[in-house]
Parts: structure tokens; C-alpha cells; sequence
């Protein structure tokens, strides 16, 4: 449903409240004193079977009674007569509910499932149940139990705890912080996270987005909303370490170490990070987000200034700058003898500048004058300690009046204050001028870092993978087929052999593997590695003894035939008293590799129930889970993503030259994960994954023990793509070559994010006309911003196709087609190089943009085009669009074609 009917949600024409009793102390007549006191403009209506006269509302028994439609109900009853007052509200003709209304079940036949069911039904939207209500300050909407009203302006919260909604109201009424809307979303039968993501992402009223997440139901809906919203406006996000309504684990026994390691929490974490959401660990610091976010922008930098009268908070500062991965800022010459000339000597002549105890406040004010125009920082917090010799109102009088006055062609930094003693006259002064200010130094930081760490993720965003090698190349067939025959023989692990064919069909190094029944096979089978140098491992072969270790099963180092069978006896004697239940195969023989310099990593495919396959790198070895140095990620990922990855860990720094060990082959590492990645999006049944220990060294990496659990795994997702993927991974089916009208051939693929460059020649055949026509306007520079937005798709709402020459490898055209948030309609845009025009190229592009169309569910495609553009105009007649000139633009033509059924892709 996503954004269907939320504006009566946010901005309806009337409102009716329907509650169970009319005393005053009731929760209807609450919600109607809050609609009332916030100065609600449209109708009015209290709905209760023993209605009392209020002024300014009317009063009726039943909704059908009422003489006008509302556009909102808000529903305050007991929990059995919830879904027949909101069928009532449906048939009466309103938009949407809102259910206070808490305790109403779960399962079939339950209020709950009721009134889900007949709100699909009748295209009804429902907030809640068990939700505190609606606030939207830009509409005087207080349809709420909220005790306060908040003032307007331009944060959305959004939060599943309508105590931590209250809270933050609360805490907004002493501050110069507004909202544009407050929700509490409660139980989420229907209007969820990333509907409201979706809603507030195009809102001209938000600038940031605030989130209070508990536990999220639909990974894929969410993921895609977030990523939509993160790439427009900063999205901030508090989640508790162990909420109370998150999903609980699965009941399966975990057997590997990734699957250990991914921990709910850490997984949430990646999921957030991927999206580009800026997480926060606790209330206080969502408080000091909205500070900072209501009030300034995104800059670039993380060079901070720091401007104190008293030398202790300044010297804290710097520790929790430097705790959170700040960087402080250096003084310029130029700038440290324009301070000489106007401070008292004994001043810091460094950063923190420290004016003193007596500094005055035009000199206080003076130096954040040049500290703003120093080039050798981002951005300056201000701290001011009271003293009886300076005034701390006088200073932020004096600040706020130098800050008003800065020329316009000065730059334009972020200043950060702390004012201590809670003087509230010069806290008063500081919010009239919108300048964050904070109660302590370590909160101000924070606020710093916030806009640093979404800027970055904004930038992560944008950025370019490098390509992948040429000889990127799977064997998809022959790991499918070894996954099958698992299956189909009842097996959750698969054996020791098993594994290595799998991994060597993606390309993975591994130490070779065989399997010996007995001690004398076992000695046989090491023959030859032996006569060749090559000391021996063996290893306990069993599919129920998960950890090796634990039954010490395992021996290195072998160098004779003899140590061999006395190693794999002794091993299978241990492994068998150790663990009588369990079923002992054998031992497995390999050689034990010797790379002195080499680390050891853990690299694998984890499960989550509600995120589904998570790709977990660190460092390795028995005691990994006692390290814990380790980073998860959401597939799919490419191999920017895969290095980030690696750059989360502590045992990142290893990996580079130390002392007399060479650099490991750090992009032999990440080719490994992205390669994970690619099996895990593959073959869905691969439910875990564990390489452990991965060796890295500057010659490469090899897999030396690994483990896999396959299984049918629970359908996450509906409809399109990977059962299980949250992120809708790259459409490899649609995938195909077309024949153009000149006989040649074109390959036609969906962009992938590392076609920077390809997009970039592609631009210099095309006309300055040509690129007029698709634009509509002139382009003259293709900004990496630019070209980004047209390569990194989020393919569960977006596609872009390419035609390239299988010859030269050189992009010939693109179409694309872009999804609305209700999935309903879909925007199409397409350039063909200039030089190919007339050769059934962009014909062929539009046809295959028209099935997918199809494919993904759309009733309409649509688009502009410039009534000049008699070419694209006449292939869209031709293709069935409909063409009307634009009611707004003499200059466009508006075309659109509707969508018939589904074919299979």
C-alpha cells in the first residue's frame, strides 16, 4: 500500500473520534481536548452512544450518522469492536484509521487479524493499533494522547513506542526544535516503517527523519524505503540492544561460527549502515541528532575547532572527539597572529583555544570570527564556562549578533555551543539564532560527529565500486547440482568433499580434501603429499560434531605415513568417547599449509530471521567468538562494499605491511566475500557458510577448513526476486542479446553500480541536442553525483538496461524505468548514441522496459517528452501510449500506456 491515502493521515479535511465513553476523562474526549486546543480548522465529530454537547464538535451515536465523510477516525473502543467501527468508517467513505486502541490479539479470528483483513479489503489505512496517534504541527492536527503540542517545523518521528513519541515532544517544548510529524505506529497491522519512510522522503515540510525502531517485519519494504529516503534528507535511528518486540532467534541449533556471530543487534546495524541511516545508541543522543539536524545542514569535513574560556571542558572535548573518530582541527599561522593581536597573553596558541577565564564577550565573539574564516577547519564548537568576570548571556548575545552579521561571501561552517550554569536567558538567545547548543561538551561532539557520519554515508552512497576482474566467473550449475544432491539425500551439512567442489565452483582457493574411513586409508592417502614434502593434516570427519576442536580432532604437521594412521586413530578413538551419539565418518586428510606470515580470517554466510542471509568477515581461528573482532553485511555487495567490510574490523590493520610481514592480497580477500555474496544470492538454500580459518597472505587466500548448512529455509519475501535477500540483489534474468535492423547483435544487462566509466563514454556520442531532448535542458558536465544516481539502483523499485556491443564492449543505449512507492505507476526515460539512431535500438530497449514493466507488477508507465521530440513521440504511438499535451508545460507531451498481466521473466 505504502503511501496510498497517508496525506488524510497527515493532513485530513475533518476528523472523527470515536470513543467508548463521554466522561471527561476519557481517551476520545482526550483526543478531541488535544484537536481542539491545537486549533484544528476542519469539522470536527465525537462518535459515542452517549454522546454529550460539546462546543465546536458534533456529536453523534454512529459514524453513519454523521452529516459529513471524515477523512480520519480515531478509534479509542474496547478490542471486539475495533473492526466493525473501521468497516463502518470504510463504508461511511474515510480514508483512514487510527486505532488507540491496545490488547487486541493475534492470530486467526483475533480483532487484530479482523481488522487487518478488512482493511486490504476496502483499501482502509490503519495506524496502530496500540499507537498514541497522530501529531502533524504544519496542519494544527493533535489527534493524539500526547500532553504537549509540538511547535511546526521540519523533523519527522517516527517510532514503534508511542512513551518514547511523548518523550520526545516533551523534550522538544523547551527547545527551539518543531516537527513536521510525530506518528507512533504501535502494532503496524498496516501503515509501517517504510511507508512512513516513503511518505516523509517526498514531504516538502521534513528535512530529517527520526526513527525509534523496536523490530522490523518486512526487511526488503524497509531496506528499499530507507535507502530511497537516506539519498534525500539525513533518516537518524535509536534501536535498543534487546528490545522487547523484536523477533525472537530461530529455534535450530547454531553450528557455525558465523552464524554465532551474527547477533540480531549486529545485524540491524548492517542493515542501517547500508541504507545510509545514521544510527544512534540511546535516547539522549537521538535527542542531541534532532538538536543538530533541526538546525544545520551536512558540510564537508571532520575538522573541528574548538573554542573555550575554561581549559578542562576544552580538553575533554578533544578526548570525546577523538573517542568517536573526529579529527581536531590545526591553526593556520595566519590565523594564530590574528589572535595574538587580540587576546590577553596566555591564550593556548592552539587548538582548543583557550581565551581564559576573563575573556570579555566582543573578544569571545571576535575569535569565533576568525576561527570561522581559518580554512584549516570544518566546523567550531563553542563552549562558554560561567565566570564572575564574564557574563553569559552577554556572550551569546555578542555571538549570535557577530554570526548575523558575517558577510555573505564568508564561510559558511556549522558552530556547535555549550553554554554551562543553565543561564536560560543565554540559552534563550542561542535558539532564537538556531544554534544547537548542548549541556555538556561530550553531547555537543556527538551532535558534530552525527552530521559527519551522515554526510559520509551520504557519500558511501554515491560512490563508484571498482570493476570486477575478467576472470570473475562462477560455476552456478555445478554448485546447484551439489546442493540438490544434498537435499535429496536428507543431508543439513554438507560433507568435507562436498564443500571443496562447491567452493572450487566459485573460485574460492581451498586446501584439497579427501576422506578416509580408517586409520590405513587415511595413510594412504597421504602417501603422495608426504613423498612430495608436504607435511599432513588430519581432521575428525563427522557431520554431527560441529566444533573439531572440542573432541580434539584435529593434528597437524604429519610428516610420515606412520604418524598419519597413529594420528587418525587416536583422533577417532577420542572423537567417539568424546561423543558416542554422535555418527564418526572417518578422518579427513589435507595438506597443512605452511605460510608462516599469513593471518587467519573467518569469512561466511550467516541467517537471520528477519533480514535473511548476512555475510560475516573478522578475524579467525579457535577463538573467534572470544575475539568477537568481526562485521557483517547484507548482500549483495560489490567490491567498494567488501572492502568497507574488511575496514570494520580490527584485524583490517594486519592485513597491511608491519615489521618484516608483506601486505596480505587485501582485494583477493574481498573478492572471496563478494563471491560469497554472489553464492549466497544463487542458490537460496545455502542457509550457512563458514570458512574458518581463511589464510591471507601477499600470495593470496585458501580456505583451509570450511562448513556448510543447507536447507529449504522460510520464504522471507513475496513476489519478485530472491526468496530471502532484504536488498532485491542484480537481475541476472534479464539478461539477453537483440538483433538490431543492420544485423548486428547488442547485449542488453541491467546497470551495475561500477559503470561509471562505461556511462561516461557513453555521454561523449551523444549529441548536445540529443542530450537536450532526454534532459531537458542543456548538459554540459556529468558530475560524479550525476552519473551516480544513474548507476546505483535499488533494483527492488528500479531498473536501468544497457545495450552494449559484444565486440567493443562500448554502451550503444539505456532505458529505465523507475517504480512509485505504491508500485503502481512507473517513470521511463531512454537515450540512444547518436550515431545509432535508426537502427531499431531504442525500440528494442523500450519493448524489453514494457515487459518488465509487466514483470514487476506496474498498472502504468508514463513519462514526459518535449513536443519537439517528434522521434521518441512517434515511437510512442506506436508502441500504444496514450499522448496528451502536459496541463501544466505547453512544452511537454505526456504519454503513458497501461500495463497488462504479468509474463514470466
Amino acid at each position: 500500500m505504502s503511501t496510498y491515502r497517508l496525506k488524510s493521515v497527515f493532513e485530513p479535511a475533518s476528523v472523527a473520534v470515536v470513543g467508548s465513553r463521554s466522561r471527561p476523562r476519557s481517551v476520545g474526549r482526550a483526543v478531541i481536548g488535544n484537536l481542539l486546543e491545537a486549533g484544528f480548522a476542519g469539522p470536527i465529530a465525537l462518535v459515542n452512544l452517549h454522546p454529550a454537547q460539546m462546543e465546536g464538535v458534533v456529536c453523534v451515536r454512529r459514524l453513519r450518522d454523521l452529516p459529513w465523510t471524515p477523512d480520519l477516525v480515531v478509534i479509542a473502543t474496547p478490542a471486539e469492536t475495533v473492526p466493525g467501527i473501521a468497516a463502518e468508517a470504510a463504508d461511511k467513505g474515510a480514508a483512514a484509521v487510527a486505532v488507540l486502541t491496545a490488547a487486541m490479539g493475534q492470530g486467526p479470528g483475533s480483532p487484530a487479524a479482523r481488522l487487518q483483513t478488512l482493511a486490504r479489503e476496502k483499501g482502509l489505512r490503519v495506524l496502530g493499533p496500540n499507537c498514541l496517534g497522530v501529531i502533524a504541527p504544519h496542519a494544527r492536527l493533535n489527534a493524539s494522547l500526547a500532553g504537549r503540542f509540538p511547535k511546526a517545523g521540519d523533523l519527522a518521528l517516527i517510532s514503534q513506542s508511542g512513551a518514547i513519541s511523548g518523550g520526545l515532544v516533551e523534550w522538544s517544548m523547551g527547545r527551539s526544535v518543531g516537527f513536521s510529524a510525530v506518528v507512533s505506529l504501535g502494532d503496524a497491522l498496516d501503515v509501517d516503517f517504510a511507508d512512513l519512510l516513503d511518505y516523509f522522503a517526498t514531504d516538502h515540510r521534513t528535512r530529517a527523519i527520526l526513527l525509534y525502531v523496536e523490530a522490523i517485519r518486512d526487511a526488503r519494504k524497509f531496506m528499499s524505503a530507507a535507502r530511497a529516503a537516506a539519498r534525500t534528507k539525513p533518516v537518524v535511528v535509536v534501536r535498543s540492544r534487546h528490545p522487547a518486540s523484536a523477533v525472537p532467534a530461530t529455534a535450530a541449533a547454531i553450528g557455525t561460527h558465523t552464524q554465532q556471530l551474527a547477533r540480531p543487534d549486529a545485524v540491524y546495524d548492517a542493515a542501517f549502515r547500508r541504507a545510509g541511516l545514521l544510527r544512534v545508541r540511546s535516547l539522549d543522543e537521538l535527542f542531541a541528532a534532532a538538536e543538530t539536524l533541526g538546525r544545520l545542514r551536512a558540510f564537508p569535513g571532520r575538522r573541528l575547532a574548538i573554542l573555550t574560556n575554561g581549559g578542562g571542558v576544552g580538553a575533554l572535548s578533544v578526548d570525546r572527539l577523538e573517542a568517536l573518530g573526529g579529527t581536531l582541527a590545526a591553526l593556520s599561522d595566519a590565523t594564530r597572529q590574528q589572535l595574538d593581536a587580540m587576546l590577553p597573553v596566555g591564550w593556548s596558541r592552539t587548538n582548543p583555544v583557550d581565551l581564559l577565564t576573563d575573556i570579555d564577550a566582543d573578544r569571545y565573539a571576535a575569535t569565533i570570527a576568525a576561527l570561522l574564516d581559518d580554512p584549516e577547519n570544518d566546523a567550531l564548537l563553542a563552549v562558554n564556562v560561567p565566570t564572575v568576570l564574564s557574563s553569559s548571556l552577554e556572550t551569546a548575545q555578542a555571538m549570535t549578533g557577530m554570526l548575523k552579521q558575517r558577510p555573505a561571501h564568508a564561510p559558511r561552517k556549522p558552530v556547535f555551543a555549550v553554554w554551562l550554569g543553565n543561564d536560560a536567558q543565554a540559552t534563550g538567545v542561542l535558539n532564537a539564532a538556531h544554534i544547537p547548543n548542548y549541556p555538556s561538551e561530550s553531547d555537543a561532539v556527538a551532535g558534530f560527529m552525527h552530521l559527519v557520519h551522515h554526510r559520509e554515508a551520504q557519500a558511501a552512497l554515491m560512490e563508484t565500486p571498482p570493476s570486477l576482474p575478467e576472470d570473475f566467473v562462477v560455476d552456478t550449475a555445478a554448485a546447484r547440482a551439489i546442493v540438490d544432491a544434498a537435499l535429496n539425500a536428507g543431508q543439513r551439512r554438507l560433507d568435507p568433499i562436498a564443500v571443496d567442489r562447491l567452493l572450487a565452483a566459485y573460485g574460492i582457493p581451498t586446501a584439497p580434501v579427501a576422506a578416509a574411513a580408517d586409520p590405513d586409508e587415511a595413510a594412504r592417502l597421504a602417501a603422495p603429499l608426504l613423498a612430495a614434502g608436504q607435511p599432513v593434516a588430519v581432521k575428525v570427519l563427522s557431520a554431527d560434531i560441529e566444533h573439531k576442536s572440542d573432541v580434539d580432532g584435529v593434528r597437524l604437521n604429519l610428516v610420515s605415513e606412520q604418524a598419519v594412521r597413529e594420528a587418525a586413530g587416536d583422533i577417532l578413538q577420542r572423537a567417539r568417547s568424546a561423543r558416542p551419539d554422535a555418527r564418526i565418518d572417518g578422518v579427513v586428510v589435507q595438506p597443512t599449509l605452511l605460510r608462516p606470515k599469513a593471518r587467519e580470517l573467518i569469512a561466511g554466510i550467516a541467517d537471520d530471521p528477519v533480514f535473511g542471509p548476512v555475510i560475516v568477515f573478522g578475524r579467525g581461528g579457535t577463538a573467534v567468538e572470544v575475539i568477537d573482532d568481526t562485521a557483517l553485511a547484507l548482500p549483495p555487495l560489490d567490491l567498494r562494499l567488501a572492502h568497507e567490510l574488511i575496514a570494520r574490523t580490527r584485524v583490517s590493520r594486519i592485513l597491511k605491511a608491519y615489521r618484516d610481514v608483506p601486505a596480505a592480497d587485501e582485494r583477493a580477500v574481498a573478492l572471496v566475500l563478494v563471491k560469497l555474496a554472489q553464492l549466497a544470492a544463487d542458490i537460496p538454500e545455502i542457509q550457512e557458510l563458514d570458512i574458518n580459518p581463511l589464510l591471507a597472505d601477499r600470495d593470496g587466500v585458501v580456505a583451509v577448513d570450511a562448513r556448510i548448512v543447507v536447507g529449504a529455509g522460510r520464504r522471507l519475501h513475496k513476489g519478485r526476486g530472491h526468496p530471502r535477500f532484504a536488498i532485491f540483489p542484480y537481475p541476472k534474468q534479464w539478461e539477453r542479446s537483440i538483433e538490431l535492423s543492420d544485423g548486428n547483435t547488442a547485449f542488453v544487462r541491467p546497470v551495475r553500480p561500477e559503470d561509471d566509466a562505461l556511462f561516461r563514454e557513453f555521454f561523449t556520442h551523444v549529441t548536445d541536442e540529443d542530450l537536450r531532448l532526454r534532459f531537458f535542458q542543456s548538459v554540459k558536465h556529468f558530475s560524479h553525483e550525476f552519473i551516480a544516481r544513474l548507476t546505483q539502483l535499488d533494483y527492488a523499485r528500479s531498473i536501468a538496461l544497457v545495450a552494449i556491443d559484444p565486440g567493443s564492449g562500448d554502451m550503444l543505449g539505456a532505458v529505465r524505468l523507475h517504480a512509485d512507492a505504491n508500485y503502481d505507476r512507473g517513470e521511463y526515460g531512454i537515450l540512444v548514441r547518436s550515431d545509432l539512431k535508426g537502427h531499431g535500438l531504442g525500440w528494442q530497449l523500450m519493448r524489453i522496459m514494457i515487459e518488465y514493466a509487466q514483470w514487476l507488477g506496474l498498472n502504468l508507465i508514463e513519462g514526459q517528452v518535449l513536443r519537439e521530440n517528434r522521434t521518441m513521440l512517434a515511437m510512442c504511438e506506436q508502441l500504444g501510449f496514450r499522448i496528451q499535451l502536459d496541463a501544466d508545460d505547453a512544452m511537454l507531451m505526456d504519454v503513458s500506456l497501461p500495463v497488462g498481466p504479468r509474463p514470466a521473466a
